[in-house]
């Protein structure tokens, strides 16, 4: 086994990463053996050096990259040597010397609250199984901020009608529990009775189910959110992930403190929660420039 097969084991075993992330990892670090390969440098760990990494970021601006997929590349590409010098397999740290460009911060898009109630109270969702599931996906995900992953992950024994919560299994398999609205417990038991009608008999243990009864795949998800968010809004990304988001933000933005927001996501620690901040700043300046007769 090389070293680069047993830094992508340790990732998925002892940090439980998930594959999209692993194969992420793996990616940068073929991408960055090949720029290697085509400057005719050697491909030897212990022999990579700042110049030969520096020499890579430049590359990789020069084809355009964003500041921002330049970080998540050498962020890969070091954690890699961090744990190469931790197995004593490299002795010296190639990072010490390079300065990365500043990373551009972009705040996360999110919908509007009057675009979202067009959506979920003005669109004709048809009422059999696709339609029913369908709207069930998108409130699931703008109720809850779970991720996809997340939301294509559960199980049906994660769903407690009685409680009124769901259990959700997030990254390295930590999972939290989120209340549901009243109303949106009998949108689920309309779904489950749909599904159940669909797909009788069906042992999967999976909660969302494709068109043929098998379990959704993330990028049916993605296809869903949207095609129906295109129906409402003009914003340039149309994910998921987009949902979350607009979850974090309206929550803020009635009142919902940070802490609590960042237990629904299930964020490790509140620094990544506090980029929804700056979603609330842009619209109390937006407020101020529309309300205040100076402005």
């Amino acid at each position: 086994m090389d070293h680069k097969e047993s830094f992508l084991q340790y990732l998925q075993i002892e940090k439980r990463y998930s594959p999209l992330t692993v194969t992420s990892y793996l990616n940068d670090l073929n991408q960055f053996h090949r720029f290697l390969s085509e400057q005719a440098i050697h491909s030897d760990p212990a022999g990579t050096t700042s110049h030969d990494i520096r020499s890579w970021i430049v590359s990789l601006a020069e084809s355009e990259y964003s500041s921002r997929s330049i970080h998540r590349k050498i962020s890969s590409l070091r954690a890699f040597f961090r744990y190469l010098r931790r197995n004593g397999i490299v002795s010296h740290d190639p990072f010490e010397k390079v300065v990365l460009p500043k990373a551009e911060k972009s705040l996360p898009v999110f919908v509007e609250e009057e675009a979202l109630d067009l959506l979920l109270d003005g669109i004709d969702f048809k009422n059999d199984f696709i339609g029913i599931r369908n709207r069930t996906i998108i409130e699931m995900l703008y109720l809850t901020g779970m991720r996809r992953a997340e939301l294509t992950g559960l199980r049906n024994n994660d769903i407690d009608l009685d409680e009124g919560t769901v259990r959700v299994t997030g990254k390295r398999n930590k999972q939290r529990i989120i209340p549901l609205l009243g109303q949106f417990k009998g949108r689920l038991k309309d779904y489950i009775r749909a599904r159940d009608e669909s797909f009788p008999g069906t042992e999967s243990g999976w909660f969302f189910l494709s068109n043929k009864g098998n379990k959704m795949y993330e990028k049916y998800v993605y296809n869903i959110v949207r095609r129906y968010l295109s129906l409402v809004t003009t914003v340039d990304r149309k994910s998921p992930h987009v949902l979350r988001h607009t979850f974090a933000t309206h929550m803020l933005n009635k009142g919902a403190d940070l802490n609590s927001i960042k237990e629904f996501l299930g964020h490790a620690n509140l620094s990544a929660t506090q980029i929804y901040t700056h979603n609330s700043f842009e619209q109390l300046k937006k407020i101020y420039r529309q309300a205040h007769p100076r402005a």
